[in-house]
């Protein structure tokens, strides 16, 4: 054991106890960050806007803010982007965090130098969290990757500009910076392919003890390592006992993952956001992620039934109920006010508040009324795989709305490692659990309105293809699990193996 994982440990547990502290006490530190952000933001073109120096409670605040997307704030944003100062925040940002929009085009989201700690901390916290409960720090003496995006910051009018992993890249710990890879030469490199070509030479003959990133890019890294070696991700990095992720379900990719490593390994689930570092997994044994209360987020939710009313219901951390799908609401340091970031959640748990993501918001098929949600179609694939040996790589359902004959259905693309070896009686599976899941679907299917989902098979690299030929192959780029329109379908059509 090294001096530096030798004093991670004490480190750690001074650290969750930290943690402990304020999450055992959430309301009030909730109406602590509450208190700060208005003082604050009352100084600010928007909160002047909205007569924040009337504002003594959240009832208050709700009256004079509603809840907004990025296309609502976007007035503010041009103009910090233009150069302004205290528009949505004191001063102006150190970064804009971009990301791609649907309607916006790229999105300028602003990190500040209040917002700007808590991502830094709340990936330690995770890290440290895992240490106290496993009273073991030895991954730190090897080598940790972390697939992200380039590190590359461009200049927008004097405020640093990249992808919020490119960001974060800058703020690794001195203490850390030896035991990283990639080289920071290979972090830069652009084209997807090439990089992880480069990442796989760099790491082959590493003590490999920390892997992150969003599982199909990683599981992309774990199979270019295979195919070069011949070997199982655990003969080749023994040590490897823990992987990273945020962003996605992990459930549908996990017999995929643990058929490349070769064993069973711990997971720790992060929910980082260009607006904010919501949670994080603080222990292995409970279900949920841990919601960050004393991150300069002052957190609000609207039930996902209601969301789309003429007035839905609106409402703060104390009044939230397990096991309700709400849509997410943030009030951040980075200037961002009832922001819809377009995530929707569920608490598993109130004492301390955890959280699971159950989809978006806007990533749902009600082309029929049956309001089916990410949670639905997760949980019926892993109904459908559970106790076999079928792996999936990825998949993502759309409506078919209008079929050449016959009913309409929902259409299901799934990219197989192992094949079920009936299609049919898999699918037959995975509609089974939707019924059971959802009242409204199975009353389509009872209707004679739908008729039961159909699965195409994709081809093996047919998602990865699929996301070159829209320009958004590697990084942060994810696939939605599910959406109302065919926009996704109509190209992965051209990716089946049918064809």
């Amino acid at each position: 054991m090294s001096i530096k994982s030798f004093f991670a440990i004490p480190f750690a547990k001074i650290a969750t106890k930290k943690v402990n502290k304020w999450a055992n006490n959430p309301h009030k530190t909730q109406e602590k960050v509450f208190k700060n952000l208005i003082a604050k933001g009352s100084k600010t073109a928007f909160g002047k806007d909205h007569n924040f120096s009337t504002i003594s409670n959240y009832d208050d605040f709700k009256k004079q803010v509603k809840v907004l997307d990025y296309e609502g704030l976007r007035p503010y944003v041009d103009r910090i982007v233009a150069g302004e100062s205290d528009v949505l925040w004191t001063g102006k940002p150190l970064y804009f965090a971009k990301t791609s929009g649907t309607t916006s085009g790229a999105k300028y989201i602003p990190i500040t130098k209040d917002s700007m700690p808590t991502h830094i901390k709340a990936a330690r916290n995770a890290l440290l969290f895992y240490i106290a409960e496993k009273n073991d720090a030895s991954f730190v003496d090897g080598k940790m990757i972390f697939l992200q995006g380039s590190p590359v910051l461009q200049d927008k009018n004097g405020v640093k500009l990249g992808r919020l992993s490119g960001i974060v890249a800058h703020y690794v710990p001195q203490y850390l910076l030896k035991n990283r890879l990639p080289t920071w030469q290979t972090n830069c490199i652009e084209d997807w392919d090439t990089k992880v070509n480069a990442i796989v030479e760099e790491t082959l003959n590493e003590n490999m003890t920390v892997i992150s990133g969003i599982p199909s890019w990683v599981q992309m890294y774990f199979e270019k390592l295979i195919d070069k070696t011949g070997k199982k991700v655990s003969e080749l990095f023994p040590n490897f006992n823990f992987f990273i992720y945020g962003g996605v379900n992990f459930e549908p990719y996990k017999n995929k993952f643990e058929s490349l490593i070769g064993k069973k390994i711990d997971y720790i689930e992060l929910y980082p956001a260009s607006e904010g570092f919501i949670a994080y997994q603080d222990s292995q044994t409970e279900k949920g992620m841990l919601l960050q209360l004393d991150a300069g987020i002052f957190y609000e939710f609207i039930p996902a039934t209601e969301f789309f009313d003429e007035n839905p219901t609106r409402i703060s951390l104390i009044d939230v109920k397990i096991g309700v799908n709400y849509v997410i609401i943030l009030n951040t340091t980075a200037g961002l006010w009832g922001y819809n970031i377009g995530d929707t959640v569920e608490f598993t748990s109130t004492k301390p508040y955890r959280i699971k993501v159950t989809g978006r918001i806007k990533h749902f098929i009600s082309a029929f009324g049956e309001h089916v949600i990410g949670k639905e179609v997760e949980k019926a694939l892993n109904d459908a795989i559970k106790g076999t040996e079928i792996n999936i790589s990825e998949f993502t359902v759309a409506p078919q709305v209008n079929p050449k004959s016959g009913l309409p259905y929902h259409e299901w693309f799934i990219e197989f490692e192992n094949e079920p070896e009936n299609l049919e009686e898999f699918a037959q599976k995975v509609d089974a659990s939707m019924q059971a899941q959802n009242i409204y679907y199975l009353d389509l299917i009872d209707g004679k309105i739908l008729r039961s989902l159909i699965i195409r098979k994709v081809k093996k690299g047919g998602f990865h293809s699929y996301m070159k030929s829209i320009g958004k192959f590697g990084g942060q780029n994810k696939i939605p699990q599910l959406s109302d329109n065919r926009k996704i379908a109509d190209v992965l059509n051209n990716f089946l193996v049918d064809n």
